[in-house]
């Protein structure tokens, strides 16, 4: 798949299985089973997906295979974490382009820690946790100025700069 290729994942190679069910016994589901195999490294042998793959690698397939179908399903919502766990730079802003064409035709829910998935996106909630004892999650809407910030903060850390709240501008106007 092409698209596979744009998410830093050029070399798998990913093949469908159909195994056929005992002649003898019907099934509701047909004459056959369906697994997903996938090679991650080259010279690998393909293995069963949830096998062989890593969650972010799981992840950045799975939104493949959502982009590959956009055009045919619609799925009212779709929840991807860690779809960018082992990549950076321009493959997150990649899998970002990805899941905004993927908003565009239905919900699309992303927990990220990578700014340029962030910048992406058309809202952006904060998660924050608190408490020693008794650790609370906390959820809030942001955006201008705070979301300016929480990029900011995705990329350069905990000190925000002049260069590094620029940056983050640039980011969140598609420049």
């Amino acid at each position: 798949m092409d698209t596979l290729g744009q998410l830093a994942m050029s070399k798998c190679q990913f093949d469908v299985a159909l195994i056929p069910f005992k002649a003898d016994e019907p099934d509701p589901r047909g004459a056959e089973d369906i697994e997903f195999l996938i090679a991650t490294n080259p010279g690998a042998s393909p293995g069963p997906l949830n096998k062989v793959a890593s969650g972010g690698e799981l992840s950045r397939i799975s939104l493949a295979l959502q982009v590959v179908a956009t055009d045919t399903t619609i799925s009212p919502t779709m929840i991807f974490d860690e779809v960018d766990v082992g990549i950076g730079g321009g493959v997150a802003e990649i899998v970002g382009d990805l899941l905004a064409t993927l908003g565009a035709r239905s919900q699309v829910l992303v927990v990220t820690h990578q700014a340029q998935v962030a910048a992406k996106g058309k809202q952006h909630l904060l998660i924050t946790k608190d408490g020693e004892d008794e650790v609370r999650s906390a959820l809030s809407y942001i955006n201008d100025d705070d979301r300016v910030q929480e990029i900011g903060r995705m990329i350069g850390g905990a000190k925000l700069t002049d260069s590094t709240l620029a940056h983050a501008r640039e980011m969140l106007e598609g420049i």
